[in-house]
């Protein structure tokens, strides 16, 4: 699955320009330049899809990018946390069933989770696999 979201730019009459994503409506921001605005874009998706985690909702898919969107990619420890939360969920495992799979505690699958923590990527990796998922990581020219 890839972990970039469509969000479109709206110039608002005060100068500023409005960020929205259509699948994540809680993932608001704006700014005064393009760049500022893409920039700030990626740090309110991370603040709302923690929202999701927190509130044990499932994690909005991206929907296809359309004409005049761009696309805002989350960084790959998020990304592989998000995923790992959905796969939990998609399997209806607790922390604590996860936790006992992985020989840690309930305290350490909750910061594989949590977007804010700096999990060690193997770690993540691990637990997916645990899940029957394959973490795959893609590089690709910037545009």
């Amino acid at each position: 699955m890839l972990m970039a979201y469509p969000t479109n730019l709206k110039h608002q009459k005060d100068g500023l320009i409005l960020v929205a994503f259509p699948d994540v409506p809680e993932a608001l921001t704006e700014a005064k330049t393009v760049s500022e605005a893409l920039h700030e874009a990626q740090d309110a998706l991370l603040a709302a899809l923690g929202g999701y985690i927190n509130t044990r909702r499932p994690i909005p898919s991206p929907s296809k990018l359309k004409r005049g969107q761009r696309l805002v990619f989350l960084p790959p420890l998020p990304a592989a946390k998000l995923a790992l939360y959905q796969a939990m969920r998609d399997s209806n495992l607790t922390n604590v069933a996860l936790g006992k799979r992985l020989k840690i505690t309930e305290a350490a699958v909750r910061r594989l989770i949590d977007l804010d923590h700096r999990s060690h990527i193997g770690q993540v990796e691990e637990a997916l696999t645990a899940l029957g998922k394959r973490l795959v990581v893609e590089i690709e020219k910037a545009a």
